[in-house]
């Protein structure tokens, strides 16, 4: 008795051992797995840093100066009168009859940029038109970075005001946004009367660009440029802050998210850096030319998708020849176009040309006027002549691709932030929504523009402006 008796009382007491120790082993493997999922799934950041730009070594001792100083942009007699006796000296290089824009900028409408840029152009006028905007300088890891900062001048009652840093990129400037500042500091006057937000604006230029000191030292890349941008944030007190970028900026304000994501409220993106090469990503190339639902194309990215060869390797060929130059060896190209301005403004205004609308290769003028003024395109032009930067601004690309050649390294940090995307018909690349997601992990709003190019603030303001409100809106309501 006593045998049936014992084995049923050790399997009691087993059983009960069971009942908690089972559970317990279960907290246990639970809590390790969180643990290990948590780990696994972590908000992965870049790290910080920090860095040190100026001239010579960084000082040891004494802080750095962290005033904000008001600045303003100023010519002179001396500066006009070189640029009309170098205008003057333009050496025209006859063109090839019917190429259009095929070989690039053409030389018989660049003859009559020329000629209005001597005889027509008003750079006096042009500075008032900058100085409109309040401008700074403050010094950030040794080198002084210029921005405009543009306050509402009225915010209506129980309306918020959101700070939005809106960054360029080459070869634009902080002019570029100077259409859609008042659309989004005072939307309701210009018919923009959705939800209640108001921003003021910062627009800063990236250094070595414009009116913001280039690095003096080596490998200054777009890390270091969301650093810095961070820190001016920072200085004018602000904690929490959305950002927004094309081109280059795409990619700065892309780092600024990945770097501290606790202060940005929202990421908002008119351009996509996606690069990722895998076998995968042939087969869904493949099979979404015929069947896009199947790899989570929409109707419309393959429309602008598809022929795949034309769009995604000719015109990128076709329009990248520049970036191989600034890639290596941007001294050499860059000497000539900051000892030139006619030289300089080919080399610029052409991007404006194919980057705006890819058709405009078969116009004579490159479609230029058609969408700018020459006054604004000169602006822009004579930003980075009266600075000397054009030379500087070519080394940005030299320091973030030889440290990543296709740009592609730190897509392997998730982007967490809400993020809305602005997806314009006629930019140089267009990235399908579902490939988006490889990085941008809380997409928000994803739109597909109805017209314009890579120069989205410039040539759409207000079509940019409603879609950066539209992306707050929802994003206030999260």
């Amino acid at each position: 008795m006593w045998r049936d008796i014992l084995p049923n009382a050790w399997a009691f007491e087993y059983s009960q051992k069971n009942a908690v120790l089972v559970p317990v082993a279960a907290l246990g493997v639970g809590g390790v797995l969180l643990c290990w999922l948590r780990s696994g799934h972590k908000m992965k950041t870049i790290d910080m840093g920090d860095g040190w730009w100026g001239s010579g070594e960084r000082p040891l001792k004494g802080k750095e100066d962290t005033s904000i100083r008001p600045f303003k942009i100023e010519t002179s007699d001396k500066e006009i009168e070189d640029l009309h006796q170098r205008l003057d000296r333009f050496r025209f290089t006859p063109h090839v009859e019917g190429a259009a824009f095929h070989y690039g900028f053409n030389s018989t409408y660049l003859r009559k940029v020329v000629a209005y840029w001597r005889n027509q152009f008003d750079w006096r006028k042009q500075v008032e038109v900058l100085n409109k905007y309040p401008h700074f300088h403050t010094t950030i890891e040794g080198i002084d970075i210029h921005f405009i900062h543009v306050k509402p001048s009225y915010v209506p009652h129980g309306r918020a005001v959101r700070p939005l840093l809106m960054v360029h990129g080459w070869p634009g400037s902080f002019y570029e946004f100077y259409k859609i500042i008042p659309l989004l500091t005072a939307p309701a006057k210009h018919g923009l009367n959705e939800g209640d937000v108001v921003f003021e604006v910062i627009c800063p230029s990236i250094p070595g660009y414009g009116f913001s000191e280039a690095p003096h030292q080596r490998e200054f890349d777009s890390i270091a440029t969301a650093r810095i941008f961070h820190k001016l944030m920072n200085r004018l007190g602000f904690k929490e802050y959305y950002i927004q970028g094309g081109d280059w900026g795409s990619r700065i304000t892309t780092n600024m998210a990945q770097m501290l994501p606790q202060s940005v409220k929202g990421l908002h993106l008119n351009l996509v850096f996606i690069a990722r090469q895998s076998l995968g990503r042939l087969i869904c190339i493949m099979l979404g030319a015929y069947v896009p639902w199947l790899v989570g194309f929409s109707r419309e990215d393959a429309r602008r998708f598809y022929p795949f060869m034309q769009k995604n390797v000719y015109d990128v060929l076709r329009e990248s020849g520049y970036m191989h130059i600034q890639a290596t060896k941007p001294d050499t190209a860059g000497c000539g176009l900051n000892d030139s301005p006619v030289g300089l403004a080919a080399y610029i205004l052409e991007k404006f040309s194919t980057w705006t609308d890819k058709s405009f290769l078969y116009h004579d003028d490159g479609g230029l006027e058609s969408k700018y003024s020459l006054d604004e395109l000169l602006t822009n032009v004579m930003i980075y002549w009266v600075t000397s930067t054009i030379v500087s601004s070519m080394r940005y690309y030299k320091e973030n691709f030889s440290k990543d050649p296709d740009l592609s390294a730190h897509n392997r940090v998730g982007v967490y932030v809400p993020t809305g995307i602005a997806a314009f018909p006629q930019e140089i690349v267009h990235v399908p929504r579902a490939w988006t997601k490889d990085v941008y992990k809380n997409i928000i709003t994803y739109t597909y523009m109805p017209r314009g190019g890579h120069f989205a603030a410039f040539e759409e303001p207000k079509l940019l402006a409603q879609d950066i409100i539209q992306f707050v809106q929802k994003v206030e309501q999260l």
